[in-house]
């Protein structure tokens, strides 16, 4: 443990030199990729700086030991900082698990109704606006992106990002078909039903992760429909991007130039297709990739919203809240803290 931090403190330190390079600091590139990793190594490194802190008071108390006279404030010292000592290499224990590289990326989302018809386009809608309230409580930003409404309500299909700190490590667990029993509206003999929505969560993507060649896609336009007011409906701002060797579309609609939906949509093609490599790299995995929480597959079933019982559970750790109503006002956090908390027990054990 202690050579892995001392090693990470050599980085640390070699960063900081390099970043006072005039020759670094021109190259915008290389200058924008220390700075993500220091970003990165930054806790660890303010960690180790407190734990060694905390071992030379221990040190000095050991010392202060042998003085009668100062025996009692000694001990009382060395045990408050071997109290903290102790806890400090437990949470080492999981500081120092391997990081997701995309742990610090902004997301796309993705949900679309599945089975249920109308009820399953409503429920996507409600899932949207779940996690739009989540990201506002966590200081995060939405932007939509491409959408199309059901007829009853909700959504078939929404895009959106949300940009903020760490998006992805805390919403990459929501991949996975989500299921709702509830009497719909429509339904006048009370009815419960059960209908399900999807989600996809995907790390956005720089230029320097991914690349598209030009021959590879097609890109058409054509006139929006839906939001953004008469002039969407009369000029062909919506564009509709076809990547040939995975025969994956995409469509953008939303922003109100053809110029910035072609960007938009080649933002989610680029995070589609990282998405897909992956989820290759994965199935080799074999057996890792069962100690995984979940597999981010659309068709998992990860979580179930029961109305009449005001229950919602996680099927992938059997977590259960009885705050439905909480929960699809965007207070994920008890789930998603389990979720992370369990995520990180399987990595210890599997270490």
């Amino acid at each position: 443990m202690i050579e892995r931090l001392e090693n990470i403190q050599k980085r640390y330190d070699e960063i900081i030199k390099e970043l006072s390079n005039p020759e670094v600091l021109s190259d915008i590139k290389k200058t924008t990729e220390l700075s993500k990793e220091q970003a990165s190594l930054k806790e660890n490194y303010d960690a180790y700086q407190e734990y060694k802190k905390v071992l030379q008071n221990i040190s000095e108390a050991k010392e202060l030991l042998k003085d009668p006279e100062m025996s009692e404030f000694a001990r009382e010292e060395y045990n408050e900082n071997e109290e903290k000592r102790k806890k400090m290499e437990a949470d080492f224990e999981i500081m120092l698990l391997p990081k997701d590289p995309n742990d610090g990326k902004d997301v796309i989302v993705e949900i679309r109704g599945a089975a249920g018809g109308d009820e399953a386009n409503i429920f996507a809608g409600d899932l949207y606006r779940m996690y739009t309230y989540y990201a506002i409580k966590q200081g995060w930003k939405v932007e939509e992106l491409n959408s199309v409404e059901g007829e009853a309500g909700g959504y078939s299909q929404v895009e959106f990002k949300i940009k903020g700190d760490n998006v992805y490590s805390k919403l990459k667990y929501e991949s996975g078909s989500h299921r709702v029993q509830r009497v719909p509206e429509t339904e006048s003999q009370g009815r419960i039903q059960t209908s399900t929505a999807t989600v996809l969560v995907m790390p956005e993507v720089d230029d320097i992760d991914i690349e598209i060649k030009d021959s590879d896609i097609r890109i058409d336009t054509y006139c929006a429909s839906g939001h953004g007011g008469q002039g969407v409906n009369t000029t062909p701002s919506a564009v509709r991007i076809t990547h040939f060797p995975t025969n994956t579309v995409v469509t953008c609609q939303n922003q109100r130039s053809q110029i910035q939906n072609k960007a938009e949509a080649m933002e989610v093609l680029k995070s589609r297709l990282y998405q897909l490599e992956l989820e290759r790299q994965e199935s080799e995995l074999g057996s890792e990739r069962r100690n995984k929480i979940g597999t981010g597959d659309r068709s998992e079933k990860i979580r179930t919203y029961n109305y009449p019982q005001n229950r919602v559970t996680d099927h992938r750790i059997g977590f259960s809240t009885m705050q439905l109503e909480k929960v699809m006002d965007g207070e994920l956090d008890d789930i998603i803290n389990a979720l992370i908390t369990e995520d990180q027990a399987r990595k210890l054990k599997a270490e």
